[in-house]
């Protein structure tokens, strides 16, 4: 019986202790690239100062310049992907969570799980071929208009999933009250479930707020020129980083890292704020 008892003791440190060490492991590399990007990129924001984030782009070898056009243009295509995505992706997930039985329904949810995992680059062919080439020009809302359909499938997914998650037993209360489906979903349940959906709207604008693909062929990649309409070209520091790093100079090499960790900064500062602000409802 001891031996016994010594025996389970030993499996579950053992147990324990592989846990750890794969935890460990699964963060090593996401510690390695913020310590990565942190340390090749802050001497360059110190080195560049203010007009690295408010200059235009340096010629070849010759300082460092700025990224403000890149910045300015991450934050318009993700405003306006985001505008154009949202309202479509938080109804979407509402319907399929309201309707699984459904055809439609049943269609879609499986559409949702295709366009998690469709290659980005094929959206933006998509997105050219139905707007930039009639157009005649890359363009803001092009390269929005593809963040916008990538963004969707997981702010759907995760709002499906989480009104999912609610107990049966408030719907069911809810309509024993009188409400109507629509006052039943938006008045209790989106209400219950806002903690999962603003997660998953906040995955879709981090996905969107870091994609370069799509806007190879729908941006146009502006980086010496601020927004000047949406029908224009317009920069994006991802689609900025991809072009530096394939050009052959030094200095454009500094841009890259000190546009990496300016990327990873407003990716932070948006995400964890309102993560860590919204308080989990308890069922």
């Amino acid at each position: 019986m001891v031996d016994s008892l010594k025996v389970r003791l030993i499996k579950e440190k053992l147990f324990l202790l592989t846990i750890a060490v794969l935890t460990i492991a699964t963060v090593i590399p996401l510690f390695h690239i913020l310590f990565s990007i942190t340390a090749e990129g802050l001497p360059v924001l110190l080195k560049g100062g203010w007009g690295f984030i408010t200059g235009t782009l340096a010629p070849p070898g010759d300082g460092l310049g700025g990224i403000g056009p890149a910045i300015v243009g991450t934050f318009i295509l993700t405003f306006l992907a985001s505008l154009i995505g949202l309202p479509v992706a938080v109804l979407t997930g509402i319907y399929a969570a309201e309707y699984p039985n459904s055809r439609i329904g049943r269609a879609t949810k499986t559409l949702l799980m295709i366009m998690m995992e469709f290659p980005t680059i094929l959206v933006g062919l998509f997105v050219m071929d139905i707007m930039v080439l009639p157009m005649g020009s890359y363009s803001a809302i092009a390269g929005a208009f593809s963040l916008a359909i990538v963004m969707m499938p997981y702010v759907a997914v995760y709002t499906d999933e989480s009104l999912k998650n609610i107990p049966p037993k408030y719907r069911e209360g809810a309509f024993a009250l009188g409400l109507t489906r629509a006052k039943v979903v938006f008045r209790v349940l989106m209400g219950l479930a806002r903690k999962g959906i603003m997660t998953g709207i906040l995955i879709g604008i981090a996905k969107v707020a870091g994609e370069t693909a799509p806007l190879l062929f729908t941006a146009g990649g502006a980086s010496r020129v601020y927004f000047s309409g949406l029908n224009r070209p317009v920069g994006a520091i991802p689609l900025l980083i991809y072009n530096l790093v394939q050009q052959p100079y030094a200095n454009y090499h500094e841009i890259a890292w000190g546009a990496s960790l300016l990327l990873m900064v407003i990716f932070l500062a948006l995400f964890l704020p309102i993560r860590l602000s919204l308080k989990e409802v308890k069922l």
